[in-house]
């Protein structure tokens, strides 16, 4: 359909039907008590059976059988035969499930990232859906914020090249091709930033700290071609980013050229009132469409409002027009007009969901996004009994918080993992998992120690419950529960060799086990084939290689800690000195920096090398160890002097690479004038001549330095 036509559907539509495509419901407002994978508070509205049937979009249908009936049934009630659209929140997996966003950007590998992301679409698109509301481009800093999960973590640069990459997997070169969906990338803006880590809180911070860090991410979504944006709930410079004309119209339309839909939150229209920026529907509705949203999710201002709105002066119909325009041009975008069920089939949908090349698929992500942060010798282990303990050794609930259709019960767990590929001398003790509303496991500490007493290694399977990560899972105690530490140090006490897995959707506080751990795995949620994946590692059949993307606090009250933060005029540069920027109690540094990843070899960076031109930085690395093996290399660039304060440092490129025992490879990053601007006060786009340090190194904490001067004058061209 051309554009022609889509202006000549708009032009026909009454001020209800356009008000109605504006107008995500639940098919359950649609038919009665029908099953629907919802968030957020239900609220139902009451619209005449007519004007239901006239909804633009539906949030939450499930299964290819069902939303070919209901796009059937919308159609034959249809005036203008203008499809639905059908959208749901896929963010790491379908019914095959991936790790968790914040465990794939522990890979720093686009490349897979986006074969995962095109496998989970076939699933989906095959199940009919449209539309998925992922990636989250959120950046990440505090860990007390449930969501972090959904996030690929602190950096911008990472979580841009992630969110891309993601966004390339769901919708390929064309989203009406056959098994791709669209993406809409959330939560704009600055959703990540919750004040006090709490769900939903105002977040509040200075517009060169958010373009400097928090817009970064969803640019890079928006020039991969995602088709939608979902706004967030929170505040940005006291206005709810929902009505904001500021990060809707003029940073995401004006500025970077977005001509696609832009959705709100669950019901976040009619919480503009609850912000008190609006006093009822009425404001709240003109708020909204002045700023250019076009779609409101699950509340009913829009329905309720436009008509006294367009009568009363407040709003014009060419801004209702710009709003539905864009919504019918998704959908044409998606060959809905031509095909209105797309990829919706029930034999298809059987064959993919769950079917082996995904969960294969599945596997290798999750072995790729485990990272090592501690090994004493013990890993990986060839030989003796091993003791198995803790609440995430026989459960299924591995699979992480948002996992759509995920099963379960059908996940393999620890210590069947654990029997299929080791066999014989294997015992088992405090296994029981968490249970919905208790706090901690059954102590059965002094049992276990007794059970375990003649294995050489004991693994401690440990981490915080699937449910308190995700949406509305804000914690400001990140420990291990109390029983879960006592089992860790009771069996160190027992003179036994510990090697704790940590299960979790954020980084945990470690801190007061570590000691007694001789290995530290973190699995994160790992998904459907995260235990097969997790004994690869342990066994060493393969070698961990993840590197970690968020850093790991020394204790909660440490929170926010992370790499990239900005330089300060009293830096802890001299222990003795006492008015430097420190804490009494604790280190500035992580307890893991952004960057981490041990290995079962070792490898080791050469004296960098920067060409004559400035414009190429390379180094040596050499795999130094017994076993083959993979390593992230970074480079990181610190602007030393600059018209605004810069952070210490930034992750400006990176290099997956693999190297057998003794190989070296020669890993070169070009530095580009991108690299080096940044936004000055005017919020201008520019870069300044001078002095700049570049890093590369494994981690952020640990990196070859090279200072270089880059005079006035020199060409605007991209590369130096």
């Amino acid at each position: 359909m051309d554009r022609k036509h889509i202006l000549d559907l708009v032009a026909d539509m009454s001020l209800e039907e356009k008000a109605m495509q504006m107008t995500q419901l639940s098919p359950d407002l649609l038919y009665q008590l029908t099953p629907t994978n919802l968030t957020g508070p239900l609220r139902v509205w009451k619209f005449s059976d007519e004007a239901l049937w006239k909804t633009g979009s539906v949030l939450g249908p499930l299964g290819a059988a069902f939303l070919k009936k209901l796009q059937k049934d919308y159609l034959a009630k249809s005036r203008q035969q203008i499809p639905l659209l059908f959208m749901t929140d896929v963010i790491h997996g379908y019914v095959t499930i991936m790790p968790i966003p914040l465990a794939q950007g522990c890979t720093f590998d686009p490349d897979l990232t986006e074969e995962a992301a095109a496998a989970v679409a076939r699933e989906a698109a095959a199940s009919g859906l449209h539309v998925t509301f992922s990636p989250m481009a959120d950046l990440v800093r505090d860990p007390r914020w449930g969501r972090v999960m959904e996030s690929s973590g602190e950096d911008p640069y990472l979580n841009g090249q992630i969110a891309a990459a993601t966004i390339r997997g769901y919708q390929g070169k064309d989203p009406r091709e056959k098994g791709r969906i669209a993406s809409c990338v959330k939560h704009f803006a600055a959703y990540g930033q919750p004040e006090g880590g709490r769900e939903y809180n105002t977040v509040d911070m200075s517009r060169g700290v958010l373009r400097d860090f928090y817009l970064p991410a969803y640019r890079e979504a928006i020039e991969a071609g995602a088709a939608m944006v979902m706004s967030s709930f929170n505040t940005v410079e006291r206005v709810p980013a929902t009505c904001s004309r500021f990060l809707l119209r003029r940073v995401l339309r004006e500025e970077w050229g977005f001509e696609g839909v832009v959705i709100s939150d669950y019901s976040a229209v009619e919480e503009l009132m609850n912000h008190s920026v609006a006093c009822d529907d009425m404001e709240a509705g003109e708020k909204c469409v002045h700023a250019g949203l076009d779609i409101e999710m699950m509340s009913g201002v829009y329905a309720g409002t436009l008509q006294q709105l367009l009568d009363q002066g407040r709003i014009t119909r060419e801004e209702i027009n710009e709003c539905v325009t864009r919504i019918l041009e998704l959908k044409n975008r998606m060959g809905l007009f031509e095909n209105p069920f797309k990829d919706a089939d029930e034999e298809e949908e059987e064959r993919l969901l769950y079917c082996p090349e995904h969960l294969e698929l599945a596997r290798r992500f999750a072995r790729e996004s485990m990272v090592l942060l501690k090994n004493q010798g013990v890993l990986p282990v060839s030989r003796g009994r091993i003791g198995l303990a803790g609440p995430f050794s026989d459960t299924g609930n591995i699979l992480g918080g948002w996992h759509c259709e995920g099963k379960p019960d059908r996940t393999q767990t620890l210590l069947q993992a654990l029997k299929a590929q080791w066999g014989e001398g294997l015992e088992t003790a405090m296994t029981e998992h968490f249970i919905h509303g208790e706090a901690d496991v059954p102590d059965r500490v002094e049992e276990a120690v007794e059970r375990l007493r003649d294995c050489d290694i004991c693994i401690a399977a440990v981490g915080e419950p699937e449910w308190d990560t995700g949406e509305a899972t804000s914690r400001t105690n990140l420990r291990l529960t109390p029983n879960q530490e006592k089992l860790i140090h009771a069996l160190h006490g027992a003179g036994k060799k510990v090697v704790a897995v940590l299960f979790s959707g954020r980084p945990l506080d470690i801190a007061p086990v570590l000691q007694d751990c001789d290995a530290v795995l973190q699995a994160w949620f790992p998904g459907s084939a995260g235990a097969a994946a997790a004994v690869d590692l342990l066994l060493g059949k393969y070698n961990p290689s993840g590197h970690l993307s968020m850093s790991f606090p020394r204790n909660t009250g440490q929170i926010p800690v992370y790499y990239n933060h900005y330089e300060t005029g009293r830096p802890e540069t001299e222990k003795e000195n006492h008015y430097t920027s420190r804490y009494l109690d604790c280190a500035n540094s992580p307890l893991f920096p952004f960057g981490y990843g041990l290995s079962y070899t070792t490898f080791t960076c050469g004296e960098m090398k920067v060409s004559e031109d400035l414009g190429k930085v390379s180094v040596r690395v050499r795999n130094t160890g017994e076993r083959s093996g993979e390593t992230v290399v970074q480079m990181y660039i610190r602007d030393v002097s600059a018209s605004v304060v810069r952070p210490v440092m930034e992750l400006k490129a990176f290099r997956r690479i693999s190297l057998e025992p003794g190989e070296e490879a020669q890993v070169e990053f070009s530095v580009t004038k991108e690299m080096l601007s940044f936004y000055n006060e005017e919020e201008k786009w520019v870069w300044e001549p001078g002095a700049f340090d570049l890093m590369v190194g494994l981690d952020s904490e640990h990196v070859e330095r090279e200072r270089i001067f880059i005079p006035a004058g020199t060409g605007e061209q991209e590369a130096l």
